[in-house]
């Protein structure tokens, strides 16, 4: 019996409500890079600074999308298992830049390293990202 042929077309980010809300643009996808973009203003805490969780939640995602872009060239999805991030700096203001860069990019688990910087390309913040890849289901 020959196996199915998989559909190994590089999947496309789509972004989702809470990348919508928190006002996040692709600026390029890619197997080696996922950069976008996301402004600091409606995504401040209370004391007037860019919000950790909202680093962590762009982060994930951007880092998300990567593992996803990579598993989609071998027929599958993938789903984060682990994310960790190191706070270095705070922004009150501006546009910030969220990279992800392989770190491994294996058949079964990925894990990407994503920089988040200021306008001034100062390192706000560093996550780790693992993602599981899964076959797709239908």
């Amino acid at each position: 019996m020959t196996p199915e042929p998989r559909n190994t077309e590089l999947w496309k980010i789509t972004l989702g409500e809470l990348d919508e809300k928190m006002g996040v643009k692709i600026v390029e996808e890619s197997v080696e890079k996922v950069v976008a973009t996301m402004p600091v203003e409606g995504n401040r805490q209370s004391f007037g600074l860019l919000h950790g969780g909202a680093s962590l939640a762009v982060g994930e995602a951007v880092g998300s999308w990567a593992a996803v872009i990579h598993a989609s060239t071998l027929g599958k999805t993938a789903v984060g298992v682990d994310v960790s991030a190191t706070h270095h700096k705070s922004a009150r203001e501006g546009l910030i830049t969220i990279t992800a860069t392989p770190i491994h990019l294996g058949g079964t688990v990925t894990t990407h390293e994503v920089v988040i910087t200021n306008e001034a390309g100062q390192r706000l913040c560093t996550l780790r990202i693992t993602n599981l890849l899964l076959d797709r289901k239908g």
